[in-house]
């Protein structure tokens, strides 16, 4: 009788953690936060492999910063120098393509630069400075803001000798700065995904776009478990196969807002720059 009641006893102890709570931690970017990308696919990812996945939302470079503290299994970025220096470091494993859309420039209306309907990248932001029209940049080392550093280079323009005047750097994400962009009836860079799902766009519209510039791809790699041995690499493994593969690609091209597709999947194609 009494080996009989301490094996219920047992039986009805709580499972071990790995049973009851399979999960892992992906580092990824507001954007994809933000557009309600990840609220679309990850439920059916979670309901095809029983993996529940938690996302921390950051700039990329925050997030690349997480993947390099052993503080996620998985990092799903947009800056590909910034991916490729991870992986080169040791810090991940395997870069793999998921996923673009496009960067636009937003500004108010009355564009007081004159570069609506340029597809000139360069062209325009060279009109905006000199104009010393007002600039909001997130100043956040995120992907946006990486991108948007170099497409400044490109304009021949330092923006810094800007800063305190038409030149403002928030430190903070995407829907903060267009919130600040449309309070201060200025510009900005933005992706494409986040622009479709903002709400308080005020005066902003679309001004620029279609540059090949403005291309912006997004990577996945794992956290490398030889550096970080509790990073759950059997299912952050399952989680890249998983968004790279048909259906994972599916999902992705499956959500939209208000008929517009936000991301385009591809995982099998060679990007763009080699």
């Amino acid at each position: 009788m009494f080996r009989r009641l301490l094996l219920l006893a047992l039986l009805a102890l709580p499972l071990p953690l790995a049973a009851q709570d399979r999960h892992i931690t992906v580092a990824s970017t507001t954007s994809t936060e933000q557009s309600g990308l990840f609220g679309h696919i990850l439920p059916i990812f979670t309901r095809e492999t029983g993996i529940a996945v938690r996302v921390v939302a950051l700039g990329t470079g925050q997030a690349l910063d997480v993947g390099r503290r052993g503080d996620a299994d998985v990092v799903l970025v947009h800056d590909r120098v910034a991916e490729q220096r991870f992986v080169a470091e040791g810090h991940g494993v395997q870069r793999q393509s998921v996923m673009f859309n496009d960067f636009v420039i937003v500004g108010p209306e009355a564009d007081p630069a004159g570069i609506a309907g340029s597809s000139d990248t360069a062209a325009a932001l060279k009109r905006i400075s000199e104009a010393g029209a007002p600039f909001i940049s997130r100043g956040d080392r995120s992907g946006t803001h990486a991108a948007e550093r170099r497409l400044w280079q490109q304009a021949g323009v330092d923006p810094v000798a800007g800063r305190g005047t038409w030149y403002r750097e928030i430190g903070q994400g995407m829907g903060p700065a267009l919130n600040t962009a449309a309070a201060q009836a200025a510009y900005a860079l933005t992706d494409r995904a986040t622009w479709l799902s903002f709400r308080n766009r005020q005066g902003l519209r679309i001004l620029v776009e279609g540059d090949a510039r403005l291309f912006n791809q997004y990577g996945v790699m794992l956290v490398n478990p030889q550096r970080h041995r509790h990073v759950k690499q059997a299912e952050g493994q399952r989680f890249i196969d998983w968004i790279i593969s048909p259906a994972g690609q599916a999902a992705i091209a499956g959500y939209s807002i208000n008929g517009a597709q936000l991301f385009f999947p591809n995982a099998a194609q060679d990007e763009p720059g080699g």
